[in-house]
């Protein structure tokens, strides 16, 4: 597997933390850390305005050793996600319990993968495997 992928859906949220870019920055900047995380430059944070008026808010994404984590922020209805995505694996129960804390959600939806099922994390043992496969692929056909 290459990693865990955290998604987070939460309402209900501190409509002052999601309008402020300053927040979402310290947020991201925060954030690797507490999860054990290693951050690898600083966050990017602006506001956007979207086609619909209420579609407005602040995106913002941190580029971490292990992957990234992504805010995108909709203030008007009171909604943000978070996605943390990492080639590491980290404690979920206590990185939602965070960021929920952090934005004051009074409820979330949480979604949690494994992804990359195939991805070779060690080269020279996916290459053995890759070998061992072609040479029963080449016995069967004898």
């Amino acid at each position: 597997m290459f990693g865990p992928h955290l998604t987070m859906d939460m309402y209900g949220c501190n409509k002052k933390k999601l309008k402020d870019v300053n927040f979402v920055y310290n947020f991201l900047d925060e954030l690797p850390a507490l999860i054990g995380m290693t951050k690898i430059m600083p966050p990017y944070t602006f506001s956007y305005s979207g086609l619909k008026p209420e579609d407005w808010g602040v995106s913002g994404i941190v580029l971490i050793a292990e992957s990234h984590i992504s805010v995108h922020t909709f203030p008007e209805k009171n909604y943000v996600s978070v996605d943390i995505f990492s080639c590491k694996e980290f404690d979920v129960e206590s990185a939602s319990d965070i960021i929920a804390s952090k934005f004051e959600a009074k409820t979330y939806e949480r979604n949690f993968m494994m992804r990359g099922r195939h991805f070779p994390k060690d080269i020279a043992r996916s290459r053995q495997i890759i070998e061992l496969e072609r040479e029963r692929e080449a016995s069967r056909l004898k």
